[in-house]
């Protein structure tokens, strides 16, 4: 049976590794994207399904999960993908502002819950669900509290924040599913070259979705509630 995966935005980047590379693997990818003509152009190169998902807005989200149920009839994996870094100018506390900090949090926090909810009646039907929560180790209290920390002095309120309130998220998911076959976890993918940093980022887009694949396709004695990289579990 061919596992059925979900990656939000999943049009470029490393959304878009991840879906290569889940694909390369056999499993059935569905992109989505909330941009049809970029998501479409994405899943035709991967020669893989579409469907449009804005996770900032709930119609969107429940017409993707109505889709995938007629289509496929559940959901093995979920990779939350999609996130946005904020208006740039806005980064340090003191110049940011509310609604700026929500803007992030709409598609960083708010979305996934939207997403993962709407999901989790398919990802029920799976006989071993999958969901993936892409964080980053900016998101750690451990790593930004550390001033020998390399991220010590990346102080991107809205950002930064919002990742630490995704992890907390993923253990939550993960508490209340700890009975089922499903598994939570938070994947960092490291500091990716992508547009989300205007390309700054010393390793590949393929590297940083290794970790989320590592992460979807888990075998039974896999962790639930985790926060991790490439090299193993990442501080909190």
């Amino acid at each position: 049976m061919t596992n059925i995966a979900l990656i939000t935005g999943a049009n470029k980047g490393i959304g878009y590794e991840i879906a290569r590379l889940l694909a390369g693997q056999g499993v059935t990818t569905i992109v989505g994207a909330r941009d049809e003509e970029r998501g479409r152009a994405a899943a035709e190169r991967l020669g893989q399904p579409y469907v449009r998902l804005d996770v900032t807005d709930e119609e969107s989200v429940a017409a993707a999960a109505k889709w995938i149920d007629g289509e496929y009839g559940r959901l093995d994996i979920l990779v939350n993908n999609a996130g946005i870094a904020g208006d740039t100018a806005a980064h340090l506390p003191t110049a940011a502002t509310a609604g700026q900090l929500r803007e992030v949090y709409e598609t960083n926090v708010f979305g996934v819950v939207t997403v993962t909810n709407a999901m989790l009646p398919l990802l029920r039907r799976s006989p071993a669900g999958r969901i993936v929560n892409m964080s980053s180790e900016l998101g750690s209290l451990a790593m930004a509290a550390d001033p020998d920390s390399p991220f010590a002095d990346v102080n991107l309120l809205a950002y930064n924040s919002s990742k630490s309130a995704l992890n907390m998220v993923t253990v939550s998911y993960a508490k209340e599913l700890k009975d089922t076959p499903i598994k939570v976890n938070a994947a960092n993918p490291g500091y990716c070259a992508t547009d989300l940093n205007q390309h700054q980022g010393f390793r590949t887009a393929e590297q940083g979705a290794a970790i989320a694949v590592r992460l979807a396709t888990l075998d039974e004695s896999g962790p639930s509630g985790a926060f991790l990289e490439d090299a193993g579990p990442v501080r909190w």
